[in-house]
């Protein structure tokens, strides 16, 4: 299994992605490519699972910017969008993804922030602790993961 460099394919994933996660990443990304890789995996030519790996605040987090800087001038980088299609869900691929970008980077720990908490045990089981609560500029709740150097 292989995770690939897509930062200069996005669209080819991003399509692949909800609606609502399109309108929250895709106008940005021009302004935030140099500064963020899209890694995924793929099944001969078609895409199964992706996510982006940022070294800099994305966009839909700026309420928590101050939050974000602290956690990168700590040595993290920031996960968001991961993503696996409909079709390969139930494979562990989510799993075999953030493996593959921890392998690539081991000097770094990592971060993300999830609405459902249904997803707590899968980042649990991936290494991720909760670190904190906080409130979107919308008002709901996201809770901060934490991965300290995940080996």
């Amino acid at each position: 299994m292989e995770l690939l460099d897509y930062t200069y394919k996005a669209n080819l994933f991003f399509e692949k992605l909800p609606e609502d996660w399109q309108e929250a990443i895709v106008p940005f990304w021009e302004t935030i490519k140099e500064t963020t890789t899209l890694y995924v995996i793929k099944n001969n030519n078609e895409i199964m699972v992706g996510g982006l790996v940022f070294k800099q605040c994305p966009p839909d987090l700026l309420y928590y910017k101050e939050g974000a800087e602290n956690w990168f001038s700590n040595g993290y980088l920031y996960l968001g969008f991961i993503y696996t299609i409909e079709a390969f869900r139930g494979q562990k691929l989510g799993s075999d993804w953030l493996r593959l970008v921890r392998e690539n980077y081991p000097q770094n720990g990592f971060w993300l922030a999830i609405e459902d908490e249904t997803l707590h045990s899968f980042y649990r089981t991936n290494g991720f602790e909760k670190s904190k609560s906080i409130t979107t500029s919308y008002g709901e709740t996201e809770i901060i993961y934490s991965c300290p150097r995940c080996f």
